[in-house]
Order: structure tokens, then C-alpha cells, then sequence
């Protein structure tokens, strides 16, 4: 199996050098030293980013990817994403699996002193069905307070992920949800909001009247600054946690040692599914579909000949792991569906067999006149995709493919995100982004289904996945529709992504900074690290 030179791994390593961005966390012990910054029980300061452009209101979609932190959740996932209860005391579901009945806790309170009821619960789903926001909801018919402290989500029809709204949607006051809330926001979780500089920083302080495990730290202050600034402020020691993208990883920050935080923070290829030929559009008038993209052929000799051990070395610095599909890590991943990769001479054989041929000579094969080449954009302000992009392009060159690497602002790649090779970025606790990914009813012009893949029999795997009675009965079919032996969306199916890396979250702790076990960690939106706050400590006097 063919590694890379050395020489190719450096540049990749050069051009992620300026990039962003369980199972317990791999500390580096050889950083233990003074402890750094001004952190104590009183303010510990997180240089994490994560600040929420459109605000901080969960019927909105705050808190879909990590805890809400000024928000309860019904139910929550543990460290080792088990889930277990949070506002919710206890809750069942109806024999047809369309009820979905919550009892929640009777002791919790806003922090405005009111107490959190039934009401709310119901006012929160049935508004963030409302809203149509980024918390899916739409299988809900209603939500209903059937007493003070129980409510019923009425569904219609059985859906299997839906226990993940219970975990994600964080509760809103009824009394107090105005168009002013995204930016003010109020819940009964441990913290509560205080102030918040856009842009710069945001303020928070434990609350007082919290039902859970108190947190030690009276005041949490979050710094919105690119991670070059992090890195800066945690060695200027003003930072007690700062996330950094792993080119910084490799170095040293006396007073700090480096978490390697394992995740399903994924990043791969997405191909256009259909030919450019059938002249399709989305909604909005944008091109559909990709002739070189749309020959299986193709899409496969790019998943073969990516070395995604050397992406992993070269680029992340080895702070992340191969990637062969959307769930790689997971327990609804299928391992029948990965393959071995860095084989660029199967590659090559997969190409001509179906009659792709490099017949000028100049290392890029055509078909039918149609040359191999497609663009892969990625967005600008994110070196470590383009590394990514960069490093794949050079090695499915040395098969005849030709790709061109363009970095784009999001406005500008979204009416070309169906007709090129885009560099995304997914990875969630929830099955549901699988569906969303794959099925073609999730192929609206937007970034679900860009590439517009459709395959009736998939779809109906994963409606099955989806319409079955609980999470557990649907893992066989979420692994079904990754490969069944026979089919499947993964690359000895219909290869409709070539899947990279996930990436290993890297943050610098202060040594006097005790933060628990991190579960692993979902897409980089939000703070998934403080998903376990209640636990962190400060160790020194």
C-alpha cells in the first residue's frame, strides 16, 4: 500500500498550519507545568468559539449540535452517550409509538423565578414546529399539556430519531419567548445569560436556583476570536480553554496540557449525483448534477485512491481518525461497508473497466470525449479543508482525475453546491442527518441531499430506519442502507460521498482545570465541551 513523500505530507501540513477547526480524552502530560491565567472558582475564560449569529433561542435550532447551557433538555446523553433524564423524571410511548408521554421534574425553575411547566414543554416543540427552524420537528401533530408537570408530543407518525429531540431542544418560558429572546435568551439550566458583546464575548453566571449538580464556576466568559487569537490568548494566559485547530495542537502552552477529544466531526467529498445533462434545477434556479461526477466509476476510483491514513498524519497532525461514511465511530456504523483505500491501482482498474482512458496522454482520462475533471470548493476561512481539498485532488491526479480546488465564501458555493464537488463538514449524535443526507425527498436545492442522490430502495431502508418503534430496532436498518451485502449509499454501493477523516477536537486546559470526561463530540457548532460543565473543577488554591 502506497504512502506519500514526505515532501507532500509537509505541504500539507503547511497550508493547515493557519486552519480552525467519548472516549476519554489523551492528555499531554508533558505540559504540566505553572499553572497559567487568572481562572479560579470565581471566572474560568473559554476561547471555543461557538458564538450563535442568529442567537441563542433552541426552537431555532441553539443547542443541535451540544448541551444549550442557559436551557434544560428533557432527556441528555452521558459521557459515554447513553441517555438518560434531565428535565424529564420520567417518559413512555404509546403502543403505536405515535405518543410520546413526559413527566418532568416539579423543582425547576426560569431564572426569572417561575417555575417550568408542562406548558412550556408543549409551547417549545409545537413552536419550534412552527418556526420550521433548524431543529427538525415535523413529524410533530401537537404537543399537549395534559397536567401541570406532564405533557404529550403527539406525532404523526412513529419516528425512531425522535427521541433526539428530547435531547437536543432546549426548553423556552412561554411567558417570556418574544422576538427579543434569540439575544436575551432565558431557561432553567445551569447557567443564565448576563451579557453578550457580538462579535467579541459572552457573559454568563451559574444559576442559583439550578435543579441539578451546581457548577463550581460562578462566571464563564467565552471570547469569540479566530483560533490563531485562541492559541494567542491561551499562551498569553488569558485564556483557562481554548479550542485550536490541530496544526497548533503540536505545540506547547506552559501551565496547559492539550485534551484530544474524540468526535464525529467529519469531513468528506460530496458528489453530484446526476448528470449536468439533464439540465435539472433546484428551487431556485441552480444547476443540478455533474456528467463526470454522475458515472459510478468515477466516484469510486476517488474513494479508492484517497489515503485517508496519510490525510489523517499530514494534515490533522494525527489528531483524527479515517472516515468511510457519515457515522464512522458510532454505533449505527456498518464496518462491512468500509474499504481498504490508499489503492490507487484498483482505482485505476475500477476506471478502465468502465472506459475511462487517458488516450492524448496528458494524465487525465476522458470517456466519450468527456474529460475527468471536476472543481471541489471548500469554504475560504477554513484551511484545514482546504489541506483536505488540496491533498485529495494530488492524490486522485495520480489516477487520472483532474481536480481543481477553489475556496469560496458560503454565499458563494451555495448556488453551485449541486453541480460541484463540495469539501462539507457533518457529524451528529442523531440518525436523523443520515436521512437527511441521503433521502431523496431531502434533495430541495438546500445542503441536505446537495448532490440530489436518489435510489428508491435506500429510500425505503431508511424510511424503514426511520418509522421503526425505537432507536435500537432501527440500527439494522440505519446499517442497511450503508450496505447490505448487496447495496447500499456507502463506496461499494453507490458511492455517493467520499468520506475523509473525523476530526479529533484538540483544546488547551488549564493544568488546574479539571474537565471531567468529555463524551465524544458532535460537528463543531456551539460548545459540545461543556456538555458535562456541572463536572469541571478547579484544582488549584
Amino acid at each position: 500500500m502506497p504512502r506519500w513523500s514526505l515532501g507532500f505530507l509537509l505541504l500539507a501540513q503547511l497550508l493547515a498550519a493557519c486552519g480552525p477547526s467519548g472516549s476519554p480524552p489523551q492528555a499531554n502530560q508533558s505540559n504540566q507545568s505553572t499553572p497559567t491565567g487568572s481562572g479560579s472558582k470565581e471566572q474560568i475564560v473559554l476561547a471555543i468559539g461557538g458564538e450563535a449569529d442568529e442567537g441563542y433561542d433552541p426552537t431555532l435550532g441553539w443547542g443541535r449540535y451540544g448541551s444549550p447551557l442557559f436551557q434544560s433538555t428533557l432527556l441528555r446523553r452521558d459521557e459515554n452517550l447513553q441517555i438518560v433524564n434531565d428535565l424529564a423524571q420520567s417518559y413512555s410511548v404509546s403502543a403505536d409509538k405515535k405518543v410520546w408521554t413526559v413527566k418532568i421534574r416539579e423543582d425547576a425553575k426560569f431564572t426569572d423565578g417561575k417555575p417550568v411547566t408542562a406548558e412550556d414543554v408543549a409551547y417549545t416543540f409545537n413552536q419550534a414546529a412552527k418556526s420550521a427552524g433548524l431543529t427538525d420537528v415535523t413529524v410533530l401533530d401537537q404537543a399537549v399539556a395534559t397536567g401541570n408537570y406532564e405533557v404529550e408530543l403527539r406525532l404523526k407518525k412513529p419516528q425512531s430519531t425522535f427521541v433526539n429531540r428530547l435531547i437536543t431542544l432546549g426548553i423556552v418560558p412561554k411567558h417570556a419567548h418574544d422576538k427579543n429572546y434569540a439575544r436575551k435568551p432565558m431557561g432553567s439550566g445551569p447557567y443564565k445569560f448576563v451579557q453578550w458583546d457580538e462579535g467579541q464575548q459572552l457573559i454568563v453566571e451559574a444559576n442559583p436556583d439550578y435543579y441539578g449538580e451546581k457548577p463550581q464556576f460562578k462566571r464563564l466568559v467565552f471570547l469569540f476570536t479566530e483560533e490563531d487569537a485562541a492559541f494567542a490568548a491561551a499562551k498569553a494566559g488569558q485564556a483557562q480553554v481554548a479550542a485550536v485547530p490541530q496544526s497548533l495542537a503540536v505545540q506547547k502552552i506552559d501551565g496547559m496540557k492539550l485534551y484530544d477529544v474524540k468526535s464525529v466531526d467529519n469531513r468528506g467529498l460530496m458528489f453530484p449525483y446526476i448528470p449536468a445533462k439533464e439540465g435539472k434545477k433546484t428551487p431556485k434556479g441552480n444547476p443540478v448534477g455533474n456528467d463526470v461526477t454522475a458515472d459510478l466509476a468515477i466516484r469510486q476510483a476517488v474513494n479508492f485512491a484517497i489515503d485517508r491514513k496519510a490525510l489523517v498524519d499530514g494534515v490533522l497532525e494525527g489528531y483524527g481518525s479515517p472516515a468511510y461514511g457519515p457515522v464512522t465511530g458510532l454505533a449505527w456504523e456498518e464496518p462491512q461497508a468500509n474499504i481498504q483505500d490508499a489503492q490507487p491501482e484498483q482505482a485505476k482498474k475500477i476506471l478502465a473497466d468502465a472506459g475511462w482512458k487517458d488516450t492524448n496522454g496528458d494524465g487525465v482520462v476522458e470517456k466519450n470525449g468527456l474529460k475527468a475533471e471536476f472543481t471541489i470548493l471548500y469554504p475560504a476561512s477554513d484551511s484545514t479543508r482546504q489541506a483536505l481539498a488540496l491533498s485529495a485532488a494530488e492524490m486522485i491526479k495520480a489516477i487520472g482525475i483532474q481536480a481543481n480546488v477553489e475556496g469560496k465564501s458560503w454565499d458563494e458555493i451555495e448556488p453551485l453546491a449541486h453541480s460541484n464537488v463540495i469539501l462539507f463538514g457533518w457529524g451528529s449524535h442523531d440518525q436523523t442527518e443520515m436521512y437527511n443526507l441521503y433521502h431523496s425527498s431531502s434533495a430541495k436545492g438546500e445542503f441536505n441531499n446537495a448532490g440530489y442522490y436518489a435510489n428508491p430502495a435506500i429510500d425505503t431502508t431508511l424510511d424503514l430506519a426511520m418509522g421503526a418503534p425505537t432507536e435500537a430496532e432501527a440500527i439494522a436498518f440505519w446499517k442497511a442502507a450503508q450496505w447490505d451485502g448487496q447495496k447500499g449509499y456507502t463506496t461499494k454501493g453507490d458511492a455517493t460521498w467520499a468520506w475523509l477523516v473525523n476530526l479529533d477536537h484538540t483544546y488547551f486546559v488549564s493544568n488546574c482545570l479539571d474537565i471531567g470526561k468529555p463524551q465524544i463530540e458532535p460537528h463543531g457548532h456551539g460548545w459540545p465541551i461543556t456538555t458535562n460543565i456541572n463536572q469541571w473543577k478547579w484544582t488549584c488554591n
